[in-house]
């Protein structure tokens, strides 16, 4: 009888090992496709991304300019072939001046939305096209225009084994009293490690072709690394990424960084 019950004890605590051992395995498995979920602009998938950008050795006396963009991903369905993915940028700036190397302004830059149609049908590119809005909310003229502008975004990607690659691409022109014409390109190649590592580069190219032809871009090369992990039940995307400026305006930094924290809301 004592034989008996060790052995059902053993099979029944076997048996646990084993299902715990499952569920932590599907666990990781559901952490690594949303790492993979989010390295994709056209995800069907609301998030909420805090992502920090820290520009350092600006102006002549060298300081840290700061970007905070709280970065909402609405996704909607349209038609069962057409998602629409609205993504919104809305920047606080802190904006340093003056000579005495410690003052500095916070303020709302202008809010960037963008509106991208794309195809449910899977293939092996992703895609999306739409129009960038810039919508006038800067708080002061430091912090942007504050005029209104529109432009044409696009977005396309490919998934490959471990890799995910693609490219983010608008331009932005206004119609107030500053004339601007702005150009973004975004190229992002993220490479996926085990328990939801990844590392990432995704720079952001930017022209102001109103300016004079040598001081137009500023073009960062780098890199960084992420992990998706939950927080309770709560998913939860952090990466850190560093760039040098290799081509950049007069008086602009030729570092930067950025720290990203993006709450995760897949559907159930």
């Amino acid at each position: 009888m004592t034989t008996k019950l060790l052995t059902l004890s053993l099979l029944i605590l076997g048996s646990s090992i084993l299902i715990a051992q499952d569920d932590k395995n599907a666990e990781l498995s559901e952490e690594a496709k949303l790492a993979k979920a989010t390295q994709n602009p056209l995800a069907a998938m609301y998030s909420l991304p805090f992502q920090n950008n820290t520009t350092f050795n600006v102006g002549p006396d060298e300081r840290a300019h700061n970007v905070l963009n709280i970065q909402p991903v609405i996704p909607m369905s349209l038609t069962e072939g057409i998602n629409l993915i609205n993504r919104v940028i809305i920047p606080v700036i802190t904006q340093p001046y003056g000579n005495n190397g410690t003052s500095s302004s916070t303020g709302l830059g202008d809010v960037n939305y963008t509106a991208w149609l794309s195809p449910t049908k899977a293939s092996k590119i992703t895609w999306g096209i739409g129009p960038a809005f810039q919508i006038p909310t800067a708080s002061k003229d430091i912090y942007g225009s504050g005029e209104f502008g529109v432009g044409p975004s696009a977005v396309a990607l490919t998934t490959k084994g471990q890799w995910v690659a693609g490219f983010v691409i608008n331009n932005i022109w206004t119609f107030g009293d500053i004339k601007e014409n702005k150009f973004l390109f975004q190229y992002f190649v993220n490479y996926n490690l085990p328990k939801a590592w990844y590392v990432v580069s995704a720079p952001i190219l930017t022209a102001n072709w109103n300016a004079a032809s040598s001081q137009q871009w500023i073009v960062p090369f780098g890199a960084g690394a992420g992990k998706v992990f939950k927080l309770g039940k709560q998913p939860i995307n952090i990466n850190a990424q560093i760039y040098n400026n290799v081509v950049r305006p007069d008086g602009w930094g030729d570092w930067q960084a950025r720290i990203q924290v993006q709450l995760l809301f897949p559907k159930k």
